[in-house]
């Protein structure tokens, strides 16, 4: 057995006879077909109908091949083919040619049904009723190679293609981004209504006056003892969810106070909203900016751009100077007090040492009372990190080109967020954390350190004086993204960080409830400007 097996493997010697060798071939495929018709239970295969000469030459042209109709892969030939095919009517519209794609398309229809209708019954395509959908789309992807549709030609222009689409789909960006940027700029009628209802309310009732005056209690106001929260803002509902949802879920509402800061405008309509409404005893301080007699342009640099003329073009005439510079980056709001305050929480609070500051465009749904306990190990600012994702790191905020960035921070220090911050006044004071925001504001004056906001130079200000916290104090994204309903549940403080803000119409659907449970919607003024 051995040496006939050597005798097989090796050439066909001479002295082997014709027939000698024919028995050996045949004893050999026998005993592999019975060998894999026991192991795989191979059945019989069905095979097509005989087919003509001139058929054949044409299936031999097109390289289709029985196996390729075998019943186990028509799916797969077939979604092949569809493929392919709608390549071709794309570069076939192209040339003009639309009755091929026509064509093309009416087949890639047919053997699109054909799939369907398998896949509706759950039972696998067989040969004879998908050979002639196959047979028919070759026919016309033979076609579309005589018309010289070949792959190199396909290619250049499937590039060129994705190039002129890519083209639009940046257009249609920009003009998305421009246009969500103005809708989250705009004040809604119903705000805008509720300030002058407000403001008429409070300028026509003097007993809401001396109420308010009342409620302010001002040994509470400078009391260590206490957990004091401050807000920064404009907008009068959304300052009265943070501070109704702070209440409703703190421990002790008693213990919370909260100094608001507004501006002239809407001074008048915070403190009447304030004064009609209770909030479980939290004591709320109104002030307004254009009272702190240290706001001034010689000591605050943002003061004194404004009054810089090309600065007042480049954030309120809507043009910049190279033309390309994107909406979000000339927002006049990036260079309002009331978003600046936040570098100068020992001025603003002068006889605290601790205090939490919130944006306006959060939720609290947990009692906050623990931030105060927290050991900042000698830092000024306790917030939580936002790198677990690389573009999170400083080298996406700051322009690392400028050699005053390169050599003073780390491209890889991880960034962190603005809108959840506990804040130890003594060591801010004591490390003039106020004097090194100023100094490095004043070195962007040509805007070449970094372009938006108030994160970059609170990255910069607060470089090495920053303590991370538990992600589950602060959590973003609720206003622009999709966010694990998890880390939603355990959050304590829900940031709306984005354009998709939840008092707007653009405002995410699924996280508005999460903010409207703590605005009182039947409240008589919400009602008379169509708050719903």
């Amino acid at each position: 057995m051995r040496r006939r097996t050597a005798d097989f493997r090796r050439p066909v010697r001479r002295r082997i006879s014709n027939v000698v060798w024919g028995t050996l071939c045949g004893i050999f495929v026998l005993i592999i077909i019975v060998i894999l018709s026991k192991e795989t239970k191979i059945e019989s295969r069905p095979t097509f109908p005989k087919r003509s000469d001139r058929h054949e030459r044409i299936m031999e042209s097109l390289n289709i091949t029985d196996e390729m109709l075998d019943a186990n892969s028509v799916t797969r030939q077939l979604t092949d083919q569809i493929s392919l095919a709608k390549a071709f009517v794309v570069i076939a519209k192209e040339s003009n040619n639309l009755q091929f794609a026509w064509e093309l398309s009416a087949q890639i229809r047919n053997s699109q049904s054909l799939l369907s209708n398998a896949a509706t019954r759950r039972m696998p395509l067989t040969t004879r009723e998908s050979e002639t959908a196959v047979r028919d789309m070759a026919l016309l992807l033979y076609q579309a190679q005589q018309l010289h549709y070949d792959s190199a030609t396909m290619i250049m222009r499937l590039k060129a293609k994705i190039q002129a689409l890519e083209e639009q789909m940046s257009n249609v960006n920009e003009k998305s981004s421009k246009y969500g940027q103005i809708a989250a700029e705009e004040v809604p009628k119903s705000l805008y209504c509720l300030g002058v209802r407000l403001t008429t309310e409070w300028f026509g009732n003097l007993n809401l006056q001396r109420n308010f005056e009342r409620k302010q209690m001002e040994v509470k106001l400078i009391d260590n003892s206490l957990y004091h929260f401050c807000v920064f803002s404009d907008n009068i509902l959304a300052t009265s969810v943070v501070v109704n949802s702070t209440a409703l879920n703190s421990k002790n509402p008693d213990m919370v106070v909260f100094h608001l800061v507004t501006d002239e405008i809407n001074f008048a309509a915070m403190k009447a909203w304030f004064s009609l409404n209770r909030f479980e005893g939290v004591t709320v301080e109104v002030q307004k900016f254009e009272d702190f007699t240290w706001l001034n342009a010689s000591y605050v640099p943002v003061l004194k751009q404004l009054q810089d003329a090309e600065t007042q073009s480049y954030y309120f005439s809507g043009s910049s100077g190279d033309g390309r510079t994107p909406i979000k980056f000339r927002n006049p709001k990036y260079l309002s007090m009331l978003n600046h305050l936040r570098f100068y929480m020992p001025e603003v609070f002068p006889a605290l040492k601790k205090v939490v500051f919130l944006d306006d465009d959060v939720v609290v749904q947990k009692d906050l009372s623990g931030l105060f306990s927290i050991n900042l190990n000698g830092n000024v600012n306790g917030a939580v990190e936002t790198c677990m994702e690389t573009f999170h790191r400083y080298h996406k905020y700051l322009n690392y080109s400028h050699p005053l960035i390169r050599e003073h921070f780390d491209p890889d220090a991880c960034g962190w967020a603005f809108g959840m911050n506990i804040f130890d006044l003594v060591e801010w004071r004591k490390r003039n954390v106020t004097g090194i925001y100023h100094y490095w504001q004043e070195k962007n004056i040509d805007r070449t350190l970094w372009k938006l906001g108030t994160l970059p130079p609170g990255l910069l200000t607060f470089y090495g004086l920053t303590e991370p916290l538990s992600p589950s104090w602060h959590v973003l994204g609720l206003g622009y993204t999709n966010v694990d309903p998890q880390l939603i549940e355990k959050g304590a403080v829900l940031h709306y960080n984005g354009n998709a803000k939840p008092w707007l119409k653009i405002g995410m659907e699924k996280y508005k409830p999460l903010w409207d449970k703590y605005v009182d919607y039947n409240h008589r003024l919400l009602q008379q400007c169509n708050f719903h």
